[in-house]
């Protein structure tokens, strides 16, 4: 799914535009044992509660493309016949209203789960009239020629709070009041099927982790049985890892620029293109920024083989998730320069009188602790006594 389609489906998860009409839960405790299951009607329930239900939804369908939205791909195989696709598809069919169908589904992800403290699981069944849109863009509701069935999970942690003061309206006062158990907004979730090329796709699905650090295999491996993807942190550290082990010598300030660099202007044009689908990085595209900056074909090769072993062969790369486009730091055991990624030119390298420095262009304004300084254009000896 691309940003598009994304952003067309959370338009529509609103509590005045979707089809969901019970919203499904499960209660957990930080034993994974189960509190309470419930199903609520949107039809009656009160316009802020269902607005907030509706919110937690959308918060599935937040954040970066490859970071926090991961694509789930599903074999030939799985979609022909595998228990873990027609669960899936059971419950899509049922609308979510076989109970024992979707108790199994929430005992299922209780088994699987990582989570500290109680949480609640909730789920929802929307049913989406897309409509047609023509060479122009322009949508037209009264063409619709799909109706996008899918189920959307979140599972939100449940944090009780300490008793505080509160104030009661009829007697002026505060009192001291009970403890509450608010639900924050979800770290997982999931979107199956995928909505493609606005159509339905059974064959992926989207799921969703807050958390971009950490891999919740177990749960991946329960819900989807895929490989479970390397979450964009680990992406980041590996390839900063692979950049270092695999050039040696070659690995200096203008070789992480340039690269730094050219991922940045790609990522730049492919927003001002404004193309929907989500920019990906080949092997290729890295090594060519390396070679533009003198690495050897030694190193070179080294790279390609390392790159494959750590990513897979020949995968593509989401750019986001292996340079910071916002940030460019340099650190030495004892002091961190940030500088402008544009102004990453400001910074060279030098070895003087057999020690090596770092230099920063300070033509303009300089300030230490907030306080603007002054650089002598000559240092002048003290003078003697």
């Amino acid at each position: 799914m691309n940003d598009k389609e994304i952003g067309e489906i959370r338009r529509h998860l609103r509590r005045d535009r979707s089809n969901i009409t019970k919203i499904y839960g499960c209660f957990v405790n930080d034993n994974k044992e189960i509190i309470t299951e419930f199903s609520q009607s949107t039809g009656i329930m009160l316009e802020n509660e269902g607005d907030k239900y509706f919110a937690l939804f959308k918060r599935v369908l937040s954040g970066a493309i490859g970071k926090n939205l991961i694509d789930i791909t599903f074999k030939t195989s799985q979609v022909a016949n595998s228990p873990e696709h027609k669960l899936l598809m059971d419950l899509r069919a049922s609308k979510l209203a076989d109970d024992e169908l979707l108790h199994g589904f929430f005992q299922k992800i209780i088994d699987s789960v990582v989570m500290e403290g109680n949480y609640l699981i909730l789920m929802g069944c929307d049913s989406y009239d897309v409509p047609f849109k023509g060479k122009d863009d322009l949508s037209d509701s009264d063409k619709s020629e799909e109706v996008y069935t899918y189920i959307v999970c979140a599972i939100c942690p449940v944090k009780q709070t300490k008793p505080n003061l509160h104030y009661v309206p009829e007697e002026k006062l505060f009192h001291d009041g009970a403890m509450n158990q608010p639900v924050s907004a979800p770290v997982l979730g999931f979107l199956f099927p995928a909505f493609d090329n606005r159509a339905t796709n059974i064959y992926n699905a989207l799921y969703y982790t807050h958390d971009i650090k950490v891999s919740q295999d177990a749960l991946i491996e329960a819900l989807f049985n895929t490989p479970v993807p390397m979450p964009a942190a680990e992406q980041k550290k590996c390839f900063e890892s692979l950049l270092t082990t695999a050039l040696g010598e070659e690995c200096n300030l203008d070789v992480v620029q340039t690269v730094h660099d050219q991922l940045c202007q790609r990522i730049e044009l492919h927003k001002e293109a404004k193309v929907p689908e989500p920019l990906m990085i080949a092997k290729a595209d890295v090594k060519e920024a390396l070679a533009s900056c003198g690495v050897s074909e030694e190193h070179l090769a080294k790279f390609s083989v390392d790159y494959d072993e750590t990513f897979g062969f020949e995968a593509d790369l989401h750019p986001k998730n292996i340079i910071d486009s916002k940030r460019f730091e340099i650190k030495t055991p004892d002091v961190s320069i940030k500088v402008d990624p544009t102004r990453s030119d400001l910074i060279e390298t030098r070895v003087i009188g057999g020690v090596k420095y770092i230099m920063i262009c300070a033509d303009e304004n300089v300030e230490v602790n907030g306080v603007s300084i002054h650089i002598d254009e000559e240092k002048k000896e003290p003078a003697q006594v």
